[in-house]
C-alpha cells in the first residue's frame, strides 16, 4: 500500500468537501488502484486528508491524469496557504485498517528516532488483545514519510467511546508496547476529525 497526506488550511470547509465529493463522482472511476481516503477539517480550519492506493505507481499514475490535474489546480484554490504532501511508501495496516465505518478519526503526526524499529513494534502488534482492549478502536494505519516523519489515521467508532478509551488502564503487555512506541516519537501532533469525509470506490 501507498499513503498520500494531503493538508492545509482552508477557508470553506463546504467548498472542499463539496471538490472531494465532485473527485469521486467525475475522477475516481478513472483512478485505478485507489483503495480510499480519509479526510476533514479541525476546528482550526486545517485540512487532512489520507489517500490511499495499491502502490506508489498507482498513484503517479493517478497524479498525471489530465483531469487530475484539472480538479487539482481548481481545488487547490481553497487552501488559504502552501499545502503540504507526504508520500509514504512504507506503510503499516493494522487491524481492519482505513475504514468507512468510522464515526471520528484521529491524526497523529510527528518524528521518529529509528523508523525501522518503529515499523517493527506496529508489525508486532497484539492485534488480539488490542481488539478486545479497546473494541472502539475499528483499525488504523502508519505512513512513514521516509525523512523520520510519520502520519497515523486512527479510526474509532464515535468521539465518546474514543474518548471513553483513551481513560482505561490497558493491561500490562499492550502498556509496554505503548509505552516503547511513545518513547520512539517526537514532536507529535494531533488532528481530531470529528466530522471525517471517508470515501471508497464505489
Amino acid at each position: 500500500m501507498f499513503i498520500q497526506v494531503i493538508q492545509g488550511h482552508v477557508s470553506d470547509a463546504a467548498a472542499l468537501r463539496a471538490r472531494l465529493d465532485r473527485w469521486q463522482t467525475e475522477i475516481s472511476p478513472g483512478a485505478t488502484g485507489w483503495l480510499g481516503s480519509t479526510g476533514g477539517v479541525t476546528g482550526d480550519g486545517t485540512f487532512v486528508g489520507v489517500v490511499r492506493f495499491e502502490s506508489a505507481e498507482a498513484a503517479q499514475r493517478n497524479s498525471e491524469r489530465p483531469e487530475q490535474s484539472a480538479w487539482w489546480s481548481e481545488t487547490s484554490k481553497l487552501f488559504t496557504g502552501e499545502v503540504t504532501f507526504h508520500n509514504c511508501r512504507e506503510v503499516v495496516s493494522y487491524l481492519r485498517g482505513g475504514s468507512d465505518d468510522a464515526g471520528f478519526v484521529q491524526i497523529m503526526q510527528g518524528r521518529v528516532a529509528d523508523p525501522a524499529r518503529f515499523r517493527e513494534m506496529y508489525d508486532a502488534t497484539d492485534e488480539e488483545g488490542l481488539a478486545a482492549f479497546r473494541p472502539d478502536l475499528i483499525g488504523g494505519t502508519l505512513g512513514l514519510h521516509g525523512d523520520g516523519g510519520f502520519t497515523e489515521a486512527v479510526y474509532f467508532t464515535s468521539e465518546k467511546a474514543a474518548r471513553e478509551g483513551e481513560q482505561k488502564e490497558p493491561p500490562a503487555e499492550l502498556k509496554e508496547e505503548f509505552e516503547q512506541m511513545m518513547s520512539l516519537m517526537q514532536d507529535v501532533s494531533y488532528y481530531d476529525l470529528s466530522d471525517p469525509w471517508l470515501r471508497s470506490p464505489s
